[in-house]
């Protein structure tokens, strides 16, 4: 089959054909039909630093994606072949503290698909049946393949209650996009998307986002004083990972007001704790989706608001054949652009 991997340490990806991967026990195999690209999907092709230091290639790389179960394991009884299906990237070992206590988005032996066991830029991918999330039939191939950052962006924007709040979104990459609109879905008063891209900026506004801001042009306060705000923002969700945007953020909450930070940053930064304690901010740090209730939430939302999917489906920008991943890597990099997905049917 057809598989873009890392094959060795070092800058670059190479599509190679590869033997099929094996169902075992508990398994799925799902023929892959369309998968985005993420940031983690960047970095390995870059070959940083964290790339060096947690990935052992050869390894097939890719975790969003969508497709139709071909095969399951004997011992298999929840999914059926025929099915069409997203996937849960992290795979956990159910036998931790975390685990066995459900709260598997917490376990400390957590596998990554794409990252620690081969993944889905492939025409077919292996995973556990508990880590299938089968589709309804009104969920297109484009739409499911971005369920996976979708997922992030819902856990994100469902940590804190924000009916009536004022929101402020730091960073309109696609998941940031998408929060946005999962803010307006659930009832947020304002929602401030910031940004140093017009191009994404545009996503967002289009996305449902009342305001958004140019950082490099403008001040997060000034927009506030425009809207009427005079307490400043009740939530805000950080998705930059760009120390400046985290400490603006801070600067402009309310006393009281709650932070969840999905943004990953590179390095070390400081931040004003004295501001965080006087004003008695509460930041909490989000990684992946909830399992299940993230995934749970994502469909029901979708299934009764026609908007909220149409604004979800909006990020998706840019579309290319598997045999151009080239141009889609080269796509995504290039930061003009909202999600971009690989068609590998």
């Amino acid at each position: 089959m057809r598989a873009l991997a890392k094959t060795h340490p070092g800058p670059g990806l190479e599509l190679i054909d590869v033997a099929e991967p094996e169902v075992g026990a508990g398994e799925v195999k799902i023929k892959v039909l369309r998968a985005g690209l993420c940031g983690t999907d960047l970095h390995l092709e870059q070959w940083d630093d964290w790339a060096a230091s947690t990935v052992r290639p050869p390894l097939v790389i890719g975790h969003e994606f969508y497709g139709e179960v071909v095969e399951i394991a004997p011992d298999v009884t929840a999914v059926k072949v025929g099915q069409r299906a997203s996937g849960e990237g992290h795979v956990v070992c159910n036998e931790c503290r975390n685990c066995r206590a459900g709260r598997r988005q917490l376990c400390i032996r957590t596998s990554s698909v794409g990252v620690d066991r081969d993944g889905a830029f492939a025409d077919y991918v292996v995973i556990p049946a508990s880590n299938v999330w089968v589709q309804p039939d009104d969920i297109s191939p484009d739409l499911g393949a971005v369920f996976d950052p979708f997922g992030n962006a819902t856990h994100t924007a469902l940590s804190f209650p924000m009916a009536g709040e004022d929101v402020l979104i730091t960073g309109a990459g696609p998941i940031g996009v998408m929060a946005a609109a999962i803010a307006k879905h659930v009832g947020a008063r304002h929602v401030v998307v910031t940004d140093v891209s017009d191009y994404r900026l545009d996503l967002a506004r289009g996305a449902g986002a009342d305001r958004v801001v140019n950082v490099a042009q403008q001040r997060i306060a000034d927009v506030q004083r425009d809207l009427g705000m005079r307490e400043g923002f009740d939530i805000g969700l950080e998705m930059s990972g760009n120390p400046t945007a985290m400490a603006e953020m801070i600067d402009n909450m309310n006393h009281g007001g709650r932070i969840a930070m999905l943004g990953l940053p590179g390095d070390d930064f400081s931040v004003n704790w004295g501001r965080v304690i006087t004003h008695m901010l509460t930041i909490k740090g989000i990684y992946g989706r909830e399992m299940y209730d993230t995934w749970y939430a994502m469909s029901a939302m979708l299934s009764t608001s026609p908007e909220l999917k149409r604004a979800v489906e909006s990020v998706i920008t840019h579309r290319f054949p598997a045999e151009q991943w080239q141009d889609a890597f080269a796509a995504a990099r290039s930061g003009d652009c909202g999600k971009v997905i690989m068609d590998w049917s």
